[in-house]
C-alpha cells in the first residue's frame, strides 16, 4: 500500500506531509488546493511499482502533468528554485517502507532516487479523471501516439486499462456482486467491439457517446472490474467521481468503492460534493477502512493538510460550510417575508 507523500516546493505546495490509510482516503478542499496534483504524483509513482514499467519517474510525471516543461512543476519564486515529491510505500509482509523520490529545479534538471520501489510484480495503479474517455476510445491510442492530440497520459493510460482483454473462466463472487450492482443501475452491461464501447441490455446495444454522462462513468467502472484492472493489491485514484453523476447513484458508487476497499484495493478520491460525503458516512461501518482528508490555505496562504477517520470532525469544511451558509440564508429569507 501507499503509505506517505512527501511534497516540497512542488506545484501549489510549499511543504505538505500526507499519510494514508490502506482503505478509502477522501479528499476535500476549495479550488486550487492540490487535490488533483497530489493523487497525480502519487499515481506516477504507483505506475512505476512494477518492474517491467521501464518509465523513470520523472518522465512519468512530465507525461502525467503536461507541463510547458518539467521544471514548470516548481513552486514559483523569483529566480532559480528547485522542489521535490517522494512516495513511500510497504508491503503487507514488511517492516520498513521502501521510497521513490524526484528531485526537479526550475532550470528543468531532474533526478530520481528509490529505495527498493519497483518489484517484480504487476501492481496495476488507475486513475480516472473528470473526462469521461470511453465515448473517445476509438483511435484515440493511434492519434495520441502520433502526437496529434494534446492531452495528459492519464486518458491515454485509463483508455489502455479499458482495453485490457476480459480474463476467461467463471467470475469470484466478489467481482460477480459488484458486476451486478452496476448492471441494475445501468440497466445493462459494458461490451467492445472494434475498439468501440457499448452498453448492452434487453434492447440491443447502444454505443457509449448516446449514454447518458453519468452512465459512461458507471460503465468505466464496470469494465475496469469486468477486466480485473481492479483486483487485491491494485491502487484505484477517481477525480471527482460526482461529475456528470445524478445524486441517487451517488449511493451506488460508494457501495462499490466499500466493496473495492474489502477486496484488498487501496482508493483514492477527490470530491467537492455533500452527498457523496453523506452516503460515505451512512454507508461506512466499523470494519470499513476509510479517511478523510482536507487541503487548506493557512493564514500565510500556504497548504495546510488535517486528516480524520470521523466526517463529523473534519476542519477546515468548505463543502459542510457551504451548506450551512445556503441553510441559514433560507431561513433569513423565510424570516423576511413573514
Amino acid at each position: 500500500m501507499i503509505t506517505r507523500f512527501k511534497a516540497s516546493n512542488f506545484t501549489v505546495f510549499t511543504d505538505l506531509d500526507v499519510e494514508f490509510t490502506s482503505g478509502i482516503n477522501v479528499f476535500i478542499g476549495e479550488n486550487g488546493t492540490g487535490k488533483t496534483h497530489l493523487m497525480k504524483a502519487v499515481y506516477a509513482a504507483g505506475c512505476l511499482i512494477d518492474k517491467k514499467i521501464d518509465t523513470p519517474l520523472d518522465r512519468k510525471i512530465n507525461g502525467v502533468f503536461a507541463p510547458n516543461s518539467i521544471g514548470r512543476l516548481v513552486h514559483r519564486a523569483v529566480g532559480r528554485n528547485s522542489g521535490s515529491i517522494s512516495v513511500y510505500r510497504r508491503m503487507s509482509n514488511e517492516s520498513k517502507e521502501r521510497s521513490i523520490t524526484l528531485r526537479l529545479t526550475n532550470q528543468n534538471k531532474s533526478e530520481v532516487k528509490q529505495n527498493g520501489w519497483a518489484i517484480d510484480d504487476n501492481v496495476e495503479a488507475i486513475f480516472i479523471p473528470v473526462k469521461d474517455m470511453l465515448a473517445n476510445a476509438p483511435g484515440f491510442r493511434s492519434l495520441f501516439s502520433q502526437k496529434k492530440l494534446s492531452y495528459e497520459e492519464i486518458y491515454l493510460d485509463i483508455i489502455d486499462k479499458a482495453f485490457v482483454p476480459i480474463a476467461r473462466g467463471k467470475l469470484s463472487p466478489e467481482r460477480e456482486k459488484l458486476l451486478n450492482i452496476l448492471n441494475q443501475a445501468m440497466s445493462g452491461r459494458v461490451i467492445e467491439k472494434n475498439e468501440t464501447f457499448y452498453l448492452k441490455n434487453k434492447n440491443g446495444e447502444l454505443e457509449f457517446p448516446l449514454l447518458a454522462e453519468g452512465f459512461k462513468k458507471l460503465g468505466l467502472l464496470y469494465r475496469l472490474i469486468q477486466n480485473e484492472s481492479l483486483t487485491h493489491g491494485s491502487m484505484l485514484f477517481w477525480d471527482e467521481p460526482e461529475a456528470n453523476l445524478n445524486p441517487h447513484l451517488s449511493q451506488t458508487v460508494v457501495k462499490i468503492l466499500i466493496e473495492l476497499s474489502k477486496m484488498g484495493v487501496q482508493i483514492f478520491i477527490s470530491t467537492h460534493d455533500y452527498v457523496l460525503l453523506k452516503e460515505f458516512q451512512l454507508a461506512i461501518t466499523a470494519d470499513d477502512d476509510i479517511l478523510y482528508h482536507v487541503l487548506y490555505r493557512d493564514e500565510k496562504g500556504e497548504i495546510s493538510h488535517t486528516a480524520t477517520r470521523v466526517l463529523d470532525e473534519l476542519s477546515p469544511n468548505a463543502i459542510d460550510n457551504t451548506y450551512s451558509r445556503i441553510l441559514d440564508d433560507e431561513i433569513q429569507m423565510g424570516l423576511a417575508a413573514l
